[in-house]
């Protein structure tokens, strides 16, 4: 039985457009920017982090509102926190005996709205 494999596009010819490959170049972020990217997409990979970030973006939140919401117990959701917090995309206020969670900033908002976006656009 064989596989049949979609075969990738590429040049077949042996010039090089070098003032565009330069351009880019001269461009091109630092390595350690774009690995900090990478790690900051790897964290938009969990579909449950997702789900907290789309409410966080709703409105400010406690982990027992998050919890309820998501139908998750308040440990895993403090897990997801941390992971979000840690890459700077929520940030917490405490009030009392309450903690409330929301989006960092703008950026995270527009980020969150432009990949959906992005999806309904397809």
């Amino acid at each position: 039985m064989t596989k049949k494999f979609n075969s990738i596009e590429r040049c077949d010819c042996n010039v090089i457009h070098e003032d565009i490959v330069n351009q880019a170049r001269d461009k091109m972020a630092q390595e350690e920017s774009l690995y900090d990217l990478a790690e900051l997409f790897k964290v938009f990979g969990d579909s449950t982090r997702i789900r907290i970030l789309w409410a966080l973006n709703e409105a400010e939140m406690c982990v027992c509102d998050i919890a309820v919401l998501l139908n998750m117990t308040q440990s895993a959701i403090s897990h997801q926190l941390r992971v979000l917090k840690q890459a700077e995309l929520v940030k917490s206020r405490r009030e009392g005996k309450i903690v409330f969670y929301s989006l960092e900033d703008e950026h995270v908002h527009v980020l969150i709205t432009q990949a959906m976006n992005h999806i309904k656009h397809k």
